[in-house]
């Protein structure tokens, strides 16, 4: 006698099942976050101590970089503290989402600069600063609704 299957008779899901799907992309949610907030600290060191600092104490490095550019001393001076106020930027909940956005600008003409006056020798490292940079961006956009509420409330 040949054997059949036999469909297993169907079971409402338990109510604990909807609970552990909840609490696993909660989970997921909370790591995202930390994940986010994580990489967001480590481009504000890098801003603030390898890219910033450097200009602001006038390495000779930099120095000659600027001076190649025409831009002398206050052209690093500048580019050197937008780059500190965007890193300690990225460090605040309502501002992070602009400073991320800002520090793109930044990358975008860095770029450009590295092409055009450079020949292209570091255009790769602004490229690849500007991906994490636009992913808080996107991810802390709501922010920006709260920036502009305080904005008016000042208003």
């Amino acid at each position: 006698m040949p054997e059949t299957a036999v469909p297993a008779p169907a079971t409402a899901p338990s109510p604990r099942a909807g609970a552990v799907i909840a609490e696993s992309a909660t989970a997921r949610g909370r790591r995202a976050r930390i994940a986010l907030r994580a990489l967001q600290i480590l481009l504000a060191l890098f801003y603030a101590v390898a890219s910033a600092l450097p200009k602001l104490i006038g390495h000779a490095s930099a120095a000659e970089s600027f001076d190649r550019l025409g831009w002398g001393s206050a052209g690093m001076y500048t580019i050197g503290a937008l780059e500190l106020a965007g890193a300690v930027a990225l460090l605040i909940p309502v501002l992070q989402s602009v400073a991320a956005m800002a520090l793109g600008a930044l990358m975008v003409g860095a770029c450009v600069v590295q092409v055009a006056v450079f020949d292209g020798q570091n255009a790769a490292m602004p490229l690849i600063l500007l991906v994490p940079l636009a992913l808080i961006a996107w991810a802390r956009r709501r922010h920006n609704a709260d920036l502009l509420r305080l904005l008016r409330l000042r208003a």
